[in-house]
């Protein structure tokens, strides 16, 4: 069933207390509109966001990434901010839905999958947000346990557990539970740590590049690097599978943004601050980090690309406990946002009576640990084409699915009360839209059904899939899998409520 109510744009709506039954089980406190009195988030607010969560060490690494595989610095940082300029679109139009009617991913994803559908793309969503978190939860300990190493001496030399120093392990678990306290708190909470996180680890960076600058008395070596593919064949062999890992180092926001998007003050504030806070940050973050490697290499000898093995390199204790807290702010205030508060909702809308955000916030954190983050970054092969491409490609496909849904389909226009209650326009059969599960099913295999591994300089197969991928004739869309799945989960969607609007 599609939407027959006139098309002209609407402003924030606001959903009356009594709207839809108080006992509704697609309800709770967490999943309800948010009142237009408490969407406040202005755009310093969407600003401080992207700043907090582009400034870690995954995404400082991500250029080392395309460097790893043959890229010179140049072409590098172009892919990654032609990467961010691309997903900033449908970020923005999935964000739409939040400052007009406060309702978070799930919820909205309710008005094209079903109102129980829409546990389909919030639970493939959610277990993505659960690595994720592991990762980002790994990487953070690890940087605490090797700045403390340097600071205490011996910290890294404790006896193993699982291959591990004992104190390492010790890091992730006291990051976790910090990571976690800090959710607990609420959204408002998130806020106001954020406002404060961005400038911080901003400063904490520009120390960084001034520092190795110093040192180095200039930046070198590195940049003055040639391409090890050139601009041929070879550079768009790496290129494109590149761009795609690159939007799909991002392609999880693109979905749950309206989780964020629901407490801003209006459009304008959600779109201007995503648009000077995503792109710009991500492109200069990565710019930055060549600086910073190319110096590391003219002062050490070799390029050093993770900032937490360059900060170490410093004997002043002041140096060292200012990156200490530089790494332990910048990892909490991406990992928080980015991959904590869309699991917690997700999990909330499986079971509304039965979960709410914080219980979803504890579950998501228990998940991250399950899943053996230290596994998934083992290789940039593994991260960048396995990891961050299949993810990309998944998640691209319900990506198109919500913007056909909502721009093209009901134009922005929602009926709130319905999507919290049984046998409403988004009720479709049983609470499930067949049309968006085909689209994601067949978007889903396009993108990824021909996934494939490349062979490192040994010969050896580096990722778990095939060399001639899982579908053999699908291995050309592989390498542009988020761009594949978007593009024709959107369009077989289109088709079908097409259809089911002029059988009607």
């Amino acid at each position: 069933m599609t939407d027959t109510a006139p098309r002209a744009p609407l402003p924030a709506v606001e959903l009356a207390a009594d709207a839809y039954p108080a006992g509704s089980r697609y309800a709770n406190e967490d999943l309800r509109p948010v009142p237009l009195a408490d969407r406040r988030w202005t755009t310093y607010n969407f600003v401080a966001l992207w700043i907090g969560m582009a400034h870690c060490i995954p995404s400082w690494t991500l250029a080392s990434g395309l460097v790893a595989l043959g890229m010179d610095w140049k072409q590098a940082v172009l892919t990654i901010a032609l990467a961010n300029v691309i997903v900033l679109l449908p970020m923005l139009l999935t964000g739409h839905a939040g400052p007009k009617y406060g309702i978070p991913f799930p919820v909205l994803a309710r008005a094209g999958f079903g109102v129980r559908g829409a546990n389909l793309p919030a639970m493939v969503r959610a277990a993505v947000a659960c690595c994720w978190f592991g990762i980002q939860t790994w990487i953070g300990g690890q940087g605490i346990f090797v700045l403390l190493g340097k600071i205490f001496g011996g910290w890294t030399g404790a006896a193993e557990v699982g291959g591990y120093p004992w104190t390492l392990w010790l890091c992730f678990f006291v990051f976790w539970v910090l990571e976690l306290a800090i959710i607990y708190r609420g959204m408002e909470t998130l806020r106001r740590f954020e406002n404060w996180a961005a400038p911080f680890v901003l400063v904490g960076a520009v120390v960084l590049l001034i520092w190795i600058a110093n040192k180095a008395g200039g930046f070198g070596p590195l940049l003055h690097e040639p391409s090890k593919v050139g601009w041929g064949p070879d550079f768009w062999k790496v290129f494109f599978p590149g761009l795609m890992g690159m939007i799909g180092f991002w392609s999880t926001l693109s979905l749950n943004i309206p989780d964020f998007t629901r407490f801003g003050k209006g459009q304008r504030a959600q779109v201007w601050g995503q648009t000077m806070g995503l792109p710009t940050t991500m492109t200069l973050f990565a710019l930055m980090s060549v600086l910073v490697t190319a110096g590391s290499e003219k002062v050490y000898g070799a390029p050093i690309w993770d900032p937490v093995a360059l900060a170490g390199k410093t004997d002043n204790v002041f140096g060292l406990l200012f990156a200490l807290i530089t790494v332990f702010v910048a990892t909490i205030s991406v990992n928080v946002a980015a991959n904590v508060v869309s699991p917690a909702y997700d999990l909330a809308n499986l079971a509304p009576k039965l979960i709410g955000f914080r219980t979803g916030a504890i579950i998501t954190g228990v998940v991250g640990v399950l899943v053996m983050p230290w596994k998934l970054t083992s290789t940039p092969e593994l991260y960048i084409f396995t990891w961050l491409g299949v993810v990309g490609g998944l998640l691209g496909t319900v990506a198109g699915i919500l913007i056909a849904d909502y721009w093209i389909v009901r134009r922005t226009v929602l009926h709130l009360a319905d999507l919290y209650v049984r046998d409403g326009r988004y009720w479709y059969r049983g609470g499930w839209n067949w049309r968006a599960v085909l689209a994601f099913a067949v978007g889903g295999v396009l993108a990824v059904g021909g996934s494939y591994s490349t062979l490192n300089a040994q010969g050896e197969k580096a990722g778990p899939f095939p060399v001639d991928g899982l579908i053999p004739f699908l291995k050309p869309l592989a390498d542009y899998g988020w761009a594949v799945g978007l593009a024709a989960s959107l369009a077989l969607y289109t088709l079908l409520m097409a259809g089911e609007r002029r059988s009607r």
